[in-house]
C-alpha cells in the first residue's frame, strides 16, 4: 500500500514511524506532505520516499491519503485537495471534531475513514477508535486497521457519533492523567521530596498500579479496599476526595468535553 500524509505533526509522524517500524509500507511508498517549513526541514533526516510543501497530482498515485492536519487548517487543504483525489483512494482522518460526512462534501469523495487516536500512539501504546463510511470496502477496511494497530490497539465504532465521547474519554484521556500526577507530585514536594524523587515515587506508583489493574482478578472497587484499611492513611484521603467530589468533578469534565467536541463536529 502507497500512504501520503498530509500534516507532519506529532500525530501524522507518529503513525508514519509506526508503519516504518513494522515494515507496513517501504520508505519509497510513502509521501509527506507539510507546509511549514521547518519541519519540512526537518523531515529531510527522516527520509521516507517523497517530501513536499504542496498538494499536486502526485497524491493520486496512493492509496492511502492521511489527513492530519489541525481541524481549523482543513478547508484550505480540502481546496487543492479535491482537485487531486481520485475515487479508488481512501481518506484517514484523524482530525478531531470533523465529521466524515463534512469530508466527503469538501473533498466530494465518498470512501472516508474518521480515526481518533491518542498520543501514547506517539509509543506505540495508543488506542483508536474509528468509523467508516459504507463506500470503504471490508478489505480495505481490514489493512488500515492493520496500520492503525501499529500505533498501539484500536476499536471499530459503527455509530460515528460515539467518536465524541471517544474524543472526551481517551483522547484527551492523556491530559486527566498527567493533571493527576502532577497534582499529586505537588503534594509530594509540599511533604518534603524534591521534585525528582516526588516524581519517581508517583510514576512508578502510576505504572504498578496500571498492571495491577490489567492484571488482578478484582474490581476497581475491590482494589481500592484493598488499599484502604478501615481507620488507615488512604480512607483518610479518599474521604477528602470524596467531600470535594473529586470523582463527579472529573465525570463532569470529561462529558464537558464530550460536548465540545459534539459542538465542533457540528460547526
Amino acid at each position: 500500500m502507497k500512504i501520503a500524509i498530509i500534516g507532519c505533526g506529532n500525530m501524522g509522524m507518529a503513525f508514519a514511524r509506526a508503519f516504518l517500524k513494522f515494515d507496513l509500507v517501504k520508505n519509497e511508498d510513502f509521501l509527506l506532505v507539510e507546509k511549514s517549513d521547518d519541519r519540512l526541514d526537518g523531515l529531510k533526516s527522516f527520509r521516507p520516499g517523497v517530501i513536499t510543501g504542496v498538494i499536486g497530482p502526485q497524491i493520486s498515485e496512493y492509496d492511502l491519503i492521511i489527513l492530519s492536519v489541525k481541524p481549523q487548517d482543513f478547508q484550505s487543504v480540502a481546496v487543492p485537495l479535491a482537485e487531486v483525489v481520485r475515487p479508488h483512494q481512501v481518506i484517514l482522518s484523524i482530525m478531531a471534531g470533523v465529521t466524515i460526512q463534512n469530508i466527503q462534501t469538501a473533498l466530494t469523495h465518498k470512501p472516508v475513514i474518521r480515526a481518533m487516536p491518542n498520543t501514547p500512539a506517539m509509543l506505540g501504546m495508543g488506542i483508536t477508535a474509528y468509523s467508516a463510511s459504507p463506500e470503504v470496502d471490508i478489505n480495505a477496511l481490514r489493512k488500515i486497521e492493520n496500520l492503525i494497530n501499529a500505533t498501539g490497539r484500536s476499536v471499530f465504532l459503527e455509530d460515528e457519533e460515539q467518536l465524541n465521547a471517544v474524543t472526551a474519554l481517551s483522547g484527551s484521556g492523556p491530559a486527566y492523567f498527567f493533571y493527576v500526577v502532577k497534582a499529586m507530585i505537588e503534594a509530594g514536594k509540599q511533604m518534603g521530596f524534591d521534585e525528582a524523587v516526588a516524581a519517581l515515587l508517583v510514576k512508578q506508583t502510576m505504572l504498578g498500579s496500571y498492571h495491577l489493574i490489567n492484571t488482578a482478578d478484582k474490581s476497581l472497587d475491590e482494589l481500592i479496599k484493598a488499599v484502604a484499611s478501615k481507620g488507615g492513611t488512604t480512607e483518610a484521603a479518599l474521604r477528602e476526595f470524596g467531600s470535594g467530589k473529586m470523582g463527579e468533578t472529573l465525570e463532569q469534565g470529561i462529558l464537558a468535553a464530550q460536548k465540545r467536541s459534539r459542538e465542533l463536529s457540528a460547526s
